[in-house]
């Protein structure tokens, strides 16, 4: 998710440049892994306590998600724009307002933090730290849902950031909580949280072999709207 990235964007927050490098991908990191602690946590929390009902756990799990992203965009986003997702990095990329290299970088510490946070949730629930999930979401419909939420994502971070920067953490909090009930995906919409949640069995978890086509989509999706948005928005 993303709250700012170039200095030149319309925010109200501090511009990164204070922020080295190291310290700006340990804040993608650790976001990264809390989110993922949050995600992976509450659907486990969810799921023991619903009684077997299931859309009273995917609620569970969809607001802690949602008041979470707002909490750690906020937190994070003046470090390093508070992307925790690959395909976030990957639209300032194409906007040039972040360098391939250092998006590169991002992505990286985005995919180690969110398996150190699914670690960190079996840990907090007495979950075996090591998983595999055998949760299959197969199907063109699953796939187009996951393009559909990126999209949808991508467009609430650039369009806050052009005309209302300080609401990016609620907006992508809120867009995230409504995705999960208007996706037949539960809108994973990020690829590090997609690889992540392969290594967990539990109520969140998507089998590894589902995986790909969602990371796919996830970057189809994000690629549309930078295109689109770009276009939407220029000054």
């Amino acid at each position: 998710m993303s709250a700012r990235e170039a200095p030149h964007d319309a925010s109200l927050e501090p511009p990164l440049e204070p922020f080295s490098l190291p310290r700006r991908l340990a804040a993608e990191a650790l976001g990264t892994a809390l989110l993922l602690a949050v995600v992976i946590g509450s659907g486990i929390m969810g799921e023991r306590l619903a009684g077997g009902n299931a859309a009273l756990a995917l609620l569970g799990n969809t607001l802690a998600t949602g008041a979470g992203l707002v909490v750690l965009i906020t937190v994070f986003g003046p470090i390093s724009g508070a992307h925790f997702n690959p395909a976030v990095s990957l639209v300032f990329a194409l906007r040039r307002e972040l360098p391939a290299r250092i998006a590169l970088a991002y992505a990286a510490a985005q995919v180690a933090g969110a398996i150190l946070g699914v670690f960190a949730a079996h840990a907090m629930f007495a979950e075996p730290i090591l998983q595999v999930s055998t949760k299959l979401r197969d199907g063109p419909a699953q796939a187009f849902s996951e393009a559909v939420a990126t999209f949808g994502l991508v467009a609430a971070i650039l369009g806050t950031l052009r005309f209302r920067p300080d609401f990016t953490p609620v907006a992508v909090g809120l867009y995230i909580t409504a995705a999960y009930w208007f996706t037949a995906s539960t809108s994973f919409a990020n690829p590090a949280v997609t690889l992540a949640r392969s290594l967990s069995n539990t109520f969140a978890g998507i089998a590894p072999s589902s995986a790909p086509a969602f990371v796919a989509a996830q970057l189809v999706g994000a690629v549309v709207a930078t295109g689109l948005f770009g276009w939407l928005l220029r000054r």
